[in-house]
Formats: C-alpha cells, sequence, structure tokens
C-alpha cells in the first residue's frame, strides 16, 4: 500500500529559489564585463547565483528578429523577472508578458517608446535605468567639435534595422543643426554594410564620426574601431568600451554602474514591490574617456582644457 509523503509538524518547506531570465540582444562575448557587474550587483545583495537565485539567458547575438522568440521563451520558463539591456529587449519582452515583472537595465527613450507612462511612475509591469543616450547627443557633438579643430562636417553610424535608432538620429541632427555642423547619414543593417559605410564617410570628407550604440555596434565594437582607425576618423562613441578597445573617446554614464545598480530593482521586487510603483532612475553621473594613443594615431591634438576635463585619460 502506497502511503502519501508528509513532513513534520512545523517542518520548512524547500524555499523557492527565485528565476531571472536575462535578455539581451548583443552577443554573449560582447556582454561579459556588464554581465559581471550585474552579477557583483546581486552578490552584494546577498543574491549567489546557482544557490540562492538561478538565471536564464538568452542571447540574440545581434540578430533582432529573435528577441520576440528568445523573450517567449523565458515567459514559458516562468521566469519571476526578465532582465532587459535596451529598449528593444524590453519592446520584445511586453510583447510576451503583462504579468512577469521587466527590468531594464539601459532604455533610450521609455517613455517616447511607450514602455512606460512617465518616468516617476511607471505603470504596468516594466521599470528600471535609462542611460539617457538620446538627450546626450548634443552633448557627444558639442565634444567632438572641440576635440576636432575647424570640424564642420560629421557622419553618424547607425544601425537602420533597430527603429529606436531613428529616433535617436532625428535627435541627433536637431543638435547638429544648433551647433552648426551638418550631420551625414550611414545607415548600417548588418556586418555586411560596415567597409561600405566607412568609404562612404571618407568620400563624402566627413571630418568625424559619431556611433549610435545598439546590439550590431556592440557586437562589433572591435571592427569599427578598426576601421575608423584606418580611416583616421576621430570618433565619438556613447560607451566607455569602445574607447578602451582602442576608439578616441566617448561620453555617458558608467554602463558597468548601471548594470550593478539594476541589482536593486531584482531585489525590490523579489522582496515584493511592483514595477508599476517603482520609479525609472536616470544617471546623476557622465564619464567623458578619451584614448590619447589613438589620437596620436590618428594625428589628432586634443587640446589640453578638453583633456583637463576628462575622467579618465587612456595613454
Amino acid at each position: 500500500m502506497l502511503s502519501a509523503l508528509s513532513f513534520p509538524v512545523g517542518a520548512q518547506q524547500p524555499k523557492k529559489v527565485p528565476r531571472i531570465g536575462y535578455l539581451a540582444a548583443v552577443s554573449s562575448s560582447a556582454d561579459s564585463r556588464r554581465l559581471e557587474a550585474f552579477r557583483q550587483g546581486l552578490r552584494e545583495l546577498g543574491y549567489i547565483e546557482g544557490k540562492n537565485i538561478t538565471i536564464e539567458y538568452r542571447y540574440a547575438e545581434g540578430k533582432l528578429d529573435l528577441l520576440s522568440d528568445l523573450a517567449a521563451e523565458l515567459v514559458r520558463l516562468k521566469v519571476d523577472i526578465i532582465v532587459t539591456q535596451s529598449t528593444l529587449d524590453a519592446y520584445a519582452a511586453r510583447q510576451s508578458t503583462s504579468t512577469i515583472p521587466i527590468v531594464m537595465t539601459a532604455s533610450g527613450d521609455a517613455v517616447g517608446t511607450g514602455l512606460v507612462a512617465s518616468l516617476a511612475r511607471p505603470g504596468g509591469n516594466i521599470t528600471g535605468l535609462t542611460s539617457l543616450s538620446r538627450e546626450l547627443s548634443g552633448k557627444r557633438l558639442e565634444l567632438l567639435k572641440e576635440a576636432v579643430r575647424g570640424l564642420s562636417r560629421v557622419a553618424v553610424l547607425w544601425n537602420a534595422a533597430n527603429p529606436d535608432k531613428a529616433r535617436d538620429v532625428e535627435e541627433t541632427q536637431v543638435q547638429a543643426r544648433t551647433l552648426g555642423l551638418e550631420l551625414q547619414s550611414l545607415e548600417i543593417r548588418g556586418p555586411n554594410d560596415f567597409d561600405g559605410a566607412f568609404q562612404t564617410a571618407t568620400r563624402k570628407r566627413a571630418g568625424a564620426l559619431l556611433i549610435l550604440a545598439d546590439s550590431l555596434t556592440i557586437t562589433h565594437q572591435s571592427r569599427i574601431v578598426d576601421l575608423a582607425a584606418k580611416s583616421r576618423l576621430p570618433a565619438m562613441h556613447e560607451q566607455r568600451e569602445f574607447v578602451e578597445a582602442g576608439g578616441l573617446m566617448a561620453y555617458g554614464p558608467s554602463l558597468l554602474g548601471l548594470f550593478r545598480r539594476i541589482a536593486t530593482y531584482v531585489d525590490k521586487i523579489l522582496k515584493g514591490a511592483k514595477p508599476a510603483d517603482l520609479p525609472v532612475e536616470q544617471p546623476m553621473q557622465f564619464e567623458l574617456v578619451i584614448n590619447l594613443k589613438t589620437a596620436k594615431n590618428i594625428g589628432l591634438t586634443i587640446p589640453p582644457e578638453l583633456l583637463v576635463r576628462a575622467n579618465n585619460v587612456i595613454k
């Protein structure tokens, strides 16, 4: 005769280990440092992966059309929270669920894209951090103009397959006109477009280059840096990782800081907070990083007054 399993009176049931879904459009190799920053943030709050928390990773490897399927996989796994990186990742996750909390790590324009009702009161099942990438376009152009004396024409390299980037280009165009700069659009849709884009920039005599960060440009970071060096084009990036890889300069919030910070949202939600009630945070500190080795290699002299303002100078 079979007997039902029973627990002694007062015995504790096994505690459920929270499961986090991690969705990223970039490649796993391009994401290694950011992921480690996220894990560090979790550890600081007492969460040890494989012990009292598990993470399900889904990487689109730069193929944006895979995001929806990957998000749906995480929903089928019944994860407790989905952590996303960009606006597109968050959008794909929201398409798959309106109930599982979604935490954005570095969204571009969460309000403008309709992901949240407002930064103060997001509503719905999405909250997190914004990178202010669109709002900083004017500052990046201003710094580029200061670094390159006599600059009049800037080429902007962007992924036209990413619908979120079109809004970035529009804002950059407005800021360029304010600064008296002519903006030249270099549209790419895949890795095979990089060579042609740089050839166009050289042929049309662009004086500098602005790279808009997204899964495609991040995944092919090294190639972009190499092409800019070969074209002798001073390039401004949104993320310091490009400069550490050999790019000229970058201005923006610390991405690693954002990834550490996002762990606090995961912690709050696991403890019962609702995404609708957690304000979307904007970064308060920004860093200017300049690579003097790269400047020397392309024959550019960075003004001393700009170097003094840099948070980090790579020599």
